[in-house]
Formats: C-alpha cells, sequence, structure tokens
C-alpha cells in the first residue's frame, strides 16, 4: 500500500503545482491554466512561504474545464497560491515588509526573475491568493485588488487613458461616481470626455471613426435599470479602432458574466457587493492582461489603495460560497421579477432575466444568470412608495448590494435626494421607482413581506 499512496501523492502534487502559462494572448484563459498563478517555493518552517524558487513551473495536466464553484472555493489556495503551509485557511500575513535571505535573491526579484514580497502597499501573500482566485474566476491572466470599487475605476482610467491625448467614451448610465469623475476629473486634465446612450451603435461607431479613442468604459447590467450592453460587439467595434474596452461588471458577479471571455480588456468589480458577499468589507478589484495589469498596477502603488490582508482574508472565506449565493440570488430576483410583473400595484419591472425585457436577448446571450438585483415602478406617489418601503419587514432600507441580506432602497430618497427633478429624470429616476436587492432568505418568505407591504398602500 506504501508504494501506491505515495505515487498517488506524487502524482497530486505535480497535478497542483503552479504554473506559469506560456500563452500570449490578452484575452481570456481557460479556468485550468489560471489555478496555478505562483511560483512554487522555498519551504520555511513556521511562516507561510514568502521567497520563492526561481524554477520554472509546469502545469495541470487535467484537460476538463474547472466549475466556478470548484475555483471559488479552491483557486490560488489548494491550486497554486501559498507553499510552506499545511492550512486549509489561508493565512493572513501581517507583516508590512519583507526580507531577502541575500542580495543575490533580492537582485533576482528586482529584475524579474524570482518570484517575492517586497513592502505591503505593493503585495502581499494573502492579498495575491485573493487576486489568483479572482483571475480563476474570470479567465484573467491577471488581478489587481483595491481598497474600493471606485479606486479600482479611477485607477483603471488613470494607467490607461493618457493625460492631455486620450479620449474616454462612456455611457449616460454608468454608475454614477464613475461618470461625474470621468466628466468632471478626466476633463481637466485634457482628456476628451464623450458619452453615448448605451444602445447607440450608430453613436459609438461615429465616434470610434474618428480614430482617437483611447478606451470604452461602461456597465453591464447598469444601476438601477439593469440594462446590458453587447460585450462582444462593442469590443469587436472598438478593437478595429484601437480602443480599448473596460467593463464593470458588478451587478452580475463572476459567477453570472464574464466580459473577458466575451472580448473586453478589462473587468472591474466593486468587490465589496457580490464577490466578499457579507456587507461586512470594502475592496474593489481589476482583472485583465499581464500587460494592462501590470499598468494599472503601477498606478495603482502611487494612489495608495492598497487592501489589508485582514480584508482580503475575508473576502477568500466569503468568495468560496459566492457560487451557491448567487445562484440563490438568481433564483430569487426572477421569481419575484415574475411575481411583479403581474401585480396590478406594479407599473414596471426593470430584470433582464424577463422575456419582456428590451435587454433580455443580449443577456440571455452572454449572462448565465440575471443577478439579485430587481427595479420596480410602484402604482404610487413618492410617499406612497415610502410607505411601502417602510412597512418591509425583512430587507434593511441601505444602500449597496449582493450581500446575504436583502436590502431596498428608493432612488429618489437615497441616491438621488436633493438633486432636481431635470436630473433625476436625465437618469431614469422617478419619484415611485424601488431597488431591491436580494439576499439568501427564503423565497416565501420574501414574496409574503412585499405583498403585504404593497396591501398598505
Amino acid at each position: 500500500m506504501a508504494p501506491t499512496a505515495k505515487a498517488s501523492s506524487t502524482k497530486q502534487h505535480r497535478l497542483l503545482r503552479a504554473r506559469r502559462s506560456s500563452s500570449k494572448r490578452t484575452a481570456a484563459l481557460s479556468p485550468e491554466a489560471l489555478l496555478g498563478a505562483t511560483l512554487p517555493g522555498v519551504h520555511h518552517r513556521f511562516v507561510p512561504v514568502l521567497q520563492q524558487d526561481d524554477a520554472v513551473a509546469t502545469g495541470p495536466t487535467r484537460d476538463a474545464a474547472l466549475s466556478d464553484e470548484t475555483l471559488a472555493v479552491h483557486a490560488g489556495e489548494k491550486m497554486g497560491g501559498m507553499v510552506g503551509t499545511d492550512s486549509i485557511a489561508t493565512p493572513i500575513v501581517s507583516g508590512t515588509t519583507h526580507w531577502f535571505k541575500s542580495s543575490r535573491n533580492l537582485i533576482a526579484f528586482k529584475e524579474g526573475r524570482r518570484h517575492s514580497f517586497e513592502y505591503g502597499r505593493y503585495s502581499n501573500p494573502t492579498v495575491k491568493v485573493l487576486e489568483d482566485k479572482i483571475s480563476a474566476l474570470e479567465r484573467a491572466e491577471s488581478t489587481l485588488v483595491t481598497s474600493s470599487g471606485m479606486n479600482a475605476i479611477v485607477a483603471t482610467l488613470l494607467a490607461l487613458v493618457p493625460a492631455g491625448a486620450g479620449h474616454v467614451v462612456t455611457t449616460t448610465e454608468c454608475y454614477s461616481e464613475a461618470r461625474a469623475f470621468i466628466r468632471d476629473k478626466l476633463s481637466k486634465m485634457g482628456i476628451k470626455v464623450t458619452f453615448v446612450e448605451l444602445n447607440d451603435m450608430g453613436t459609438l461607431k461615429a465616434v470610434l471613426d474618428q480614430g482617437n479613442v483611447t478606451l470604452f468604459y461602461t456597465d453591464s447590467p447598469t444601476n438601477p435599470h439593469l440594462k446590458c450592453i453587447d460585450i462582444k460587439l462593442v469590443a469587436e467595434l472598438c478593437h478595429r479602432k484601437g480602443a480599448l474596452v473596460c467593463i464593470d461588471s458588478t451587478l452580475a458577479s463572476p459567477i453570472n458574466q464574464k466580459p473577458l471571455t466575451l472580448g473586453a480588456d478589462i473587468v472591474v468589480h466593486s468587490a465589496t457587493k457580490y464577490i466578499a458577499g457579507h456587507h461586512d468589507v470594502m475592496a474593489g478589484c481589476i482583472s485583465g492582461s499581464k500587460d494592462l495589469i501590470s499598468r494599472i498596477r503601477a498606478w495603482h502603488h502611487d494612489l495608495g489603495g492598497a487592501i489589508s490582508p485582514d480584508a482580503a482574508y475575508m473576502i477568500i472565506r466569503g468568495l468560496k460560497t459566492m457560487a451557491l449565493r448567487v445562484e440563490t440570488q438568481n433564483h430569487t430576483a426572477l421569481r419575484m421579477a415574475r411575481l411583479l410583473e403581474n401585480h396590478p400595484k406594479i407599473e414596471q419591472v426593470y430584470y433582464p432575466g424577463l422575456l419582456s425585457s428590451p435587454w433580455h436577448d443580449i443577456a440571455k446571450r452572454q449572462m448565465t444568470g440575471f443577478g439579485g438585483v430587481i427595479s420596480f415602478e410602484v402604482a404610487s406617489d413618492l410617499h406612497g412608495v415610502m410607505m411601502f418601503v417602510d412597512a418591509l419587514e425583512i430587507p434593511f432600507i441601505a444602500t449597496s448590494l449582493g450581500g446575504c441580506e436583502s436590502l431596498v432602497q428608493q432612488p429618489a430618497v437615497m441616491s438621488f435626494w436633493g438633486q432636481s427633478g431635470e436630473e433625476k429624470a436625465k437618469n431614469g429616476i422617478k419619484d415611485n421607482l424601488v431597488r431591491f436587492s436580494f439576499g439568501i432568505e427564503n423565497f416565501e418568505d420574501l414574496r409574503d413581506d412585499i405583498l403585504q407591504a404593497l396591501e398598505k398602500i
């Protein structure tokens, strides 16, 4: 029995050893090519390894692609990730500074011949595990985790769009704070900014034909109307003219949508939402090719938006259940959207999973699930809808989305309070609009709660 056990152990070790991809592509990679994102290391007793061998690693030999459920649990950890530890849970490496055993090792690190860590603002072993896990889920060559979703957006734009010469094209319904940054800040840096409607491919083509677009940026789905852009089509149009494509996929999650596999160059998330999934940690992430992420990482070092190892650990733990959580949220949101679509007190439901949605065909082509957020317009006025929201017993009245707890908000009271009627109308925000982010509670409980609250108006 002993020789057989040893052979099996050796085979498993070879199977799970880290791999350095030989692919030159900057687009999506297969899951098995992403499992080993760090090189095998020198074992150092009692301490998670911080310095690793110069040897070139060999990769997994399995041909079958692994599921997101498996990648969410094991990628970056058992499959790649830290070596020198037998802990099932990824250790929290809290040290801010990492030492080198010799000047020779330091020089090898500086010249890129040796993987190691130097300073916490640049990288950290615990954070690296999280980055590798997200890369696997996004089918990306590389990922950078940041302190917030907005930090991820700002770092991406500053790194990829040159001041004084760049040109950003974005949509009128992208994330409001990103839209404001692009409009108010980038324009002051000599960067040309053009806004187009999400579904206006004619105008996008005309702008691209000018030949000076650096980057196209938008959300898909959008917030709060859940509109979807044809990522594959937009990527084809932009790449013909040499423009990069960045998609904020926060409202989809990496489980439901993988923009890099559709042709996008960069995908960003507010990892605070579905990825972390528990309303208890803030972060952002950026995934794409090694070349693009390296450029963004250089800016990120200067901006100082590093995430703490403790926060990274919490997200790693939350990620392990993301596929389960999102599946439940998808299911609840779709059933509730269908129910509300036929309710006499509901005027309009916004959800790409509905056959009646103008975005359904696009969403069906590029998403495997339609997300846990729905928006709907109640047949009432501002104060009537406030009564409905206040009558709900299960969800919290709060911003954000993607966590275990259901959240509800009336955008006219929450996100757009104090703004003019003209500004609200320009963003499609009516006084009777409600956005509901479903958690993982029982569907029947949520259904009954919503129905009883509707009876109060």
